[in-house]
């Protein structure tokens, strides 16, 4: 089981701030994962759809869309953030 936690712009239209999910075994990177939730169709279709710019941090560390994922890890997608 991994833990998916959503933030800011995604949160609010997901409609969800995060939840628990089984990782099958076609889900072996960030772009599988990416993949699954996209199926979902809707908001989450259009909210992770291609050229869409949002982050992926794994177990706190910034991830690639190669990056491995495994059941147990801390799983974080969020917009891209600005400060003054």
């Amino acid at each position: 089981m991994a833990k998916l936690l959503y933030f800011a712009r995604l949160r609010e239209t997901l409609g969800v701030s995060g939840e628990e999910l089984e990782l099958s075994e076609t889900v072996v990177d960030v772009k599988s994962l990416i993949a699954l939730l996209r199926q979902r169709g809707g908001a989450w279709e259009t909210e992770l759809a291609a050229g869409k710019i949002f982050r992926i941090a794994i177990n706190q560390e910034m991830a690639e869309p190669d990056s491995a994922i495994r059941n147990g890890d801390e799983i974080a997608i969020f917009p891209p953030v600005t400060g003054g």
